[in-house]
């Protein structure tokens, strides 16, 4: 494998971790727990693991010696700068307690585990991908471990390596799955303890304990340049409005982190259209006055960012695609075997009044989107959705209707961008690489000391590592029921934009001076070597976040 100076230069980088992980610890227990919401329900589908307490880890003089142990580790879902580098932790982690210690990873995710395809994990392996970027060391997959027989089968080979523990890196929907099999595990007395690592650039795996899902600082720096790039080209040629779509199917805070980064002239947040109920035509509306605005400065250029789920939070167009999605959990082969130019019109029949209005009247291309494969949790795909190019032809057609009836006097030309895979394989900044490390390193402690059903947890990352706090965190404290595939199923709950949070109330502040001044701010590349102001800055949603 060739390598880049980069990757051989950041080879040698030690990640700072907390102090109370570097020599010997005590695991300390706190309350009993409860879940978010819908208590009685989680409860009952969890009786082995619900109501466990919260744990962190302190530092001891006592000596303990472990027993070895065999663990295996899955990369779930897609991926986030830092996997590789928690992958590193487990393995140093349990190599400390006891150098007789292995690790095995299960090949292209959960399928891995079902499918009994596996690697161990050597040294000589895990030095290849210190502080690099990718899942690319064993893979990842999107496989829902759902099914008894699915776990009956990754029993099966857990017992046969004799492997004692599985952590599984993953979403809000991964760790759910992790959840679930915990439970199952441990109510037939399987003898293998499952624990979590939250992973997700999106950024909406995090509460009071999870401060933030790894990836997400790298990723949001990462479009924080490109953009920061773009605006630099758009105020340069002065000439362009450039619409901006950046991943977030469920949330906006890489949308809001990057526009707090970057300044843009505009920034969708979809918790706020959703809280103020604005249609689409809303939407477009104040866009177009954002530049028409510009436009009798003289400006007739600037930015617009998207996050890339903001159609599903359009109250009227959620209502419709929970509909379709109910409709098509049960009548998918159906849909499948209409002819192609037929399936609208079959949809427009089967939909409610009110739905099927608002289906009718969506350009052809969105409407054929809404109604493509579903993901495998049952969700559209949204990043299909080409929301960056419909914003930008309907503020088209709206200013073109407003310069005929002389309420808008410039020049409207567009160049549209979506930001998505860019960001997730990314060399992870140094904040990523020392909080993966030291979520793997905590993980490998969880698993010494018999905890099952629990995430990895590493909070107070605003201060300096060694002050990290340590510990984990009963994955049932996050659940609720939510409606999939037509059925309430317990699930993660997802962590949306507080617009009273202190994030959003810093953006809401800028945005007026922001959308008329060309008030760009350029972040440049990730910085991995320089003075502490520069590169070991965490996300400005977590210092604002902190600053409670």
């Amino acid at each position: 494998m060739t390598k880049s100076a980069l990757q051989i230069a950041r080879a040698a980088y030690q990640p700072k971790m907390p102090q109370a992980l570097k020599k010997a610890v005590k695991m300390v227990e706190g309350e009993a727990t409860q879940s978010v919401a819908d208590q009685d329900s989680i409860k009952k589908l969890f009786p082995n693991t619900y109501g466990m307490p919260l744990v962190t880890f302190e530092s001891t003089s006592e000596k303990t010696s472990y027993e070895p142990v065999n663990v295996g580790v899955i990369l779930s879902g897609g991926q986030a700068p830092g996997g590789h580098n928690v992958i590193a932790g487990i393995f140093d982690g349990i190599k400390q307690m006891n150098a007789a210690s292995r690790l095995f990873g299960f090949i292209l995710g959960p399928s891995g585990l079902i499918e009994h395809n596996y690697m161990e994990l050597t040294s000589d392996i895990i030095d290849e991908y210190r502080n690099t970027g990718g899942f690319d060391i064993i893979g990842s997959g999107r496989t829902k471990l759902e099914s008894k027989d699915q776990f009956d089968k990754g029993l099966i080979i857990l017992k046969a390596l004799d492997i004692k523990a599985l952590v599984i890196i993953g979403g809000d929907d991964s760790n759910t799955n992790a959840c679930v099999l915990a439970e199952y595990y441990s109510a037939i007395g399987a003898g293998v303890q499952v624990i979590g690592c939250p992973k997700t650039i999106d950024g909406d795996l995090k509460n009071a304990q999870i401060e933030t899902s790894f990836g997400f600082d790298t990723a949001c720096k990462v479009y924080s340049e490109v953009i920061g790039n773009i605006q630099r080209d758009c105020n340069s040629a002065r000439k362009y409005w450039h619409f901006i779509k950046l991943m977030g199917r469920s949330a906006s805070h890489i949308a809001l982190e990057c526009a707090l980064q970057v300044q843009p002239n505009y920034c969708i947040i979809s918790e706020e259209v959703e809280a103020k109920n604005l249609s689409l035509d809303d939407l477009v509306t104040d866009i177009a006055k954002t530049v028409a605005k510009r436009a009798e400065v003289g400006n007739n250029f600037g930015t617009v960012l998207i996050p890339e789920g903001v159609i599903e939070f359009i109250p009227a167009i959620k209502n419709l695609i929970e509909e379709l999605n109910d409709f098509l959990a049960s009548h998918q082969e159906e849909f499948n075997l209409i002819r192609r130019s037929e399936q609208r019109n079959y949809i427009i029949k089967m939909l409610s009044k009110e739905n099927s209005d608002i289906y009718a009247s969506l350009p052809e291309g969105v409407a054929r989107q809404l109604t493509l494969d579903r993901d495998p949790h049952g969700n559209v795909q949204v990043s299909l959705i080409e929301t960056e190019k419909l914003l930008a032809e309907m503020v088209g057609v709206k200013l073109a209707e407003w310069k005929t009836e002389g309420k808008y006097i410039g020049n409207f030309a567009t160049q549209v961008h979506f930001f998505g895979y860019e960001g997730r394989c990314a060399a992870p900044s140094n904040y990523d690489a020392d909080y993966c490390y030291s979520l793997g390193y905590t993980a490998s402690n969880l698993i010494a000391f018999g905890k099952t059903g629990y995430m990895s947890s590493v909070r107070n990352t605003t201060a300096p590592a060694d002050q990290w706090i340590a510990g984990g965190v009963p994955i049932t404290m996050m659940m609720n029921m939510e409606r999939r595939h037509g059925e309430m199923k317990p699930v993660i709950q997802k962590a949306l934009v507080d617009l009273n949070g202190a994030p959003f109330r810093k953006f809401a502040s800028k945005r007026a001076a922001w959308a008329i001044q060309t008030d760009y701010v350029y972040p440049g590349p990730i910085q991995y070597f320089g003075p502490t102001e520069v590169c070991d800055q965490p996300t400005k949603t977590l210092v604002l976040e902190s600053k409670k």
